[in-house]
Order: C-alpha cells, then structure tokens, then sequence
C-alpha cells in the first residue's frame, strides 16, 4: 500500500551516521491512539495514557535486522481541534511524519483526511514520508489498512510524497515494527534523491 517503493533502502551507514536520531513527529485526531502507540513502542507494552495536552517525546531504538538498528526522536502531538494549528510548528524540519487513526471510528474518518492532507501539504511538509497507522486493530469493526487508504485518499497526496499505511494495535504491538521500517525506507529514499540532486546541480 502507499507509494511504491522501487528499490530497496541503502544501508544506514550510506547516507546516515549510526548516532544520528531521526526527527518524527505523530499526529492525528483526538483519541486515536496516539500516546499510547509512542509507549507501546518505548516500554514494550500498552498503557493506558490519558488526552495529550501538549506534546511528548521519546527517543526510541527500533532494530532492523540482526544488531543494526535506527533511533527516532518521536515528538506525540495532541490532536484535540484547538491543538491542530500547531503541528506545523512540530512537523517543520522533520525527517518523517506519523498520522495515526483510529480504524474502528469511521465516523471520523473524513475529518483525518481532512487534517492529513492539510499538513501533508503545508509548505514545509512538502516531500516529507508519511506513515499512516490504521490503528485498534484489535478492535471489532476496524476497517482494514487498504480501506483507510481509500478513506484517506492517501493516493491524493502529493506525487513527490513517499506514502505507507500500516494496520497496527497499541494493546498488542501487531503492525509498529514493519511500519517503522517502511518509514525509514522512506526517509532513506528521500535523502538519497536530495543528494543526488544537489550532485547534479
């Protein structure tokens, strides 16, 4: 799902020091899951978290493939609506973007899309990867990975826009490891244009 990837990622030691953590930043509506998908992540295992009024940040180690692994600054933004205006302030510079959904409100499905494709597009967002996390789906009645695609109009994005949505569930951890990978493929691939752009220039 999400844009194709052609070729496979280059190794991190191509294009990124081993020490150098990856700025991403995770946004989405209210409610979707968002804070306790960062500490699934970070500790493990599922806590119940309560309503982000701000933001959280997290440094996370996630492996890839035998001893190799990659770190990502994770800043969790809150999506209540008076919040949204200040993604653009967590999202400017960032290396990737997470937009988490709760795949089992489909009620508020159109309004994501309308919040993902505004700041997918925003002027400093322009390129940037987006990982889309159909998440709880644990939950009864979650809509699949490729229907919240077709909710999302994830295809509308940008065409220079690198796109993966992965199903995925705060509680059991399914989905996070292979959706962070893809995001680093993504990231990856985004670097490697930009500097075979500037060699050409």
């Amino acid at each position: 799902m999400g844009n194709h990837l052609t070729e496979m990622a280059p190794t991190a030691s191509s294009f990124l020091p081993h020490f150098q953590a990856l700025h991403v930043v995770v946004v989405g509506l209210d409610s979707a899951g968002k804070t306790s998908l960062l500490y699934r992540l970070k500790f493990k295992e599922f806590v119940q978290s309560v309503p982000t009024k701000g933001f959280n940040t997290e440094k996370i180690r996630v492996p890839l493939g035998g001893s190799r692994g990659i770190t990502f600054q994770v800043w969790d933004v809150g999506g209540q609506e008076k919040l949204r205006p200040l993604w653009r302030s967590y999202t400017r510079r960032t290396d990737g973007l997470v937009f988490v959904v709760d795949a089992a409100e489909v009620e508020r499905l159109e309004e994501a899309k309308v919040e993902l494709h505004r700041i997918s597009r925003a002027s400093d967002n322009q390129g940037v990867p987006v990982l889309v996390l159909a998440n709880k789906q644990d939950q009864p009645g979650a809509l699949s990975a490729a229907e919240v695609e077709k909710r999302l109009a994830v295809r509308e994005l940008a065409a220079a826009t690198l796109t993966h949505v992965q199903g995925c569930s705060a509680v059991n951890g399914l989905g996070l490891q292979p959706g962070l990978e893809r995001l680093y493929e993504m990231i990856l691939k985004r670097k490697k244009a930009a500097r075979v752009g500037k060699k050409r220039r």
